[in-house]
């Protein structure tokens, strides 16, 4: 609050230090981000003055009374300061404390479409919400399969009392597909565990990829499959 006040009228916590103000990022260790909304000369020791006159109103809220960027803004300042991994925890964690969910943060990106900061953050979410529909999903993984050396799949079949998206039953593979959703409830988590555990205690191997990697990596996916069949085969 102290760094807020000294930089005057329309200064807000912003960047790293708006980040750990809502809970989702670590503060720098030798200066406090502060965006004024205005033209400032403030150069003080210890503060990062960000001068932007052309920052919204809206864009600012408070938290425990002192001013801040809102997340969504908050997130875009980020991309400027820190790399993909670093987005990526931040965002787990701005979900896990409910300030605001990937989904949400998606979305409003639409309302900031040519700003700093939505290209890489949108690559970011999309790994992470991207889904394929089930004929989109099979279009492209059975050529990559067949690519690995691999026979043709049963498909969306029940193993061990789960639905399985791919099986192939002499070899004893199992292939889950998933969105790889950031915001998964405890339920969720636990049946995907469970999942995994049957498959693994009957004998079987399952193997999970993206959604985003059969469309965007299918060179990764082919190779683990083409090793994993090497493994399982006599």
């Amino acid at each position: 609050m102290a760094a807020v006040l000294a930089c005057g009228p329309g200064s807000a916590l912003s960047h790293r230090s708006a980040a750990a103000l809502w809970g989702f990022g670590t503060e720098h260790q030798h200066y406090i981000d502060i965006s004024v909304r205005r033209d400032s000369e403030a150069r003080l020791r210890g503060i990062r003055c960000h001068r932007r006159p052309t920052l919204a109103a809206t864009a600012i809220t408070t938290r425990l009374n002192i001013p801040l960027t809102q997340p969504v803004q908050t997130f875009l300042d980020l991309t400027t300061v820190t790399g993909p991994k670093g987005l990526e925890r931040a965002i787990n964690e701005a979900d896990k404390r409910d300030v605001i969910d990937p989904d949400a943060l998606r979305k409003a990106l639409d309302d900031h479409k040519g700003e700093p900061g939505v290209r890489p953050l949108r690559h970011v979410l999309d790994k992470h919400t991207f889904r394929l529909s089930d004929d989109e999903l099979e279009l492209l993984f059975r050529p990559l399969a067949a690519a690995a050396g691999l026979p043709t799949p049963l498909t969306k079949v029940k193993v061990n009392k789960f639905e399985v998206d791919f099986f192939w039953p002499d070899l004893g593979l199992v292939v889950e597909t998933d969105g790889w959703r950031y915001h998964r409830t405890p339920a969720t988590q636990t049946r995907d565990a469970l999942r995994f555990q049957t498959h693994t205690a009957a004998g079987l191997t399952p193997i999970r990829f993206s959604h985003w990697q059969v469309k965007y990596e299918p060179a990764h996916v082919e190779a683990i499959l083409k090793r994993t069949a090497a493994n399982l085969r006599p």
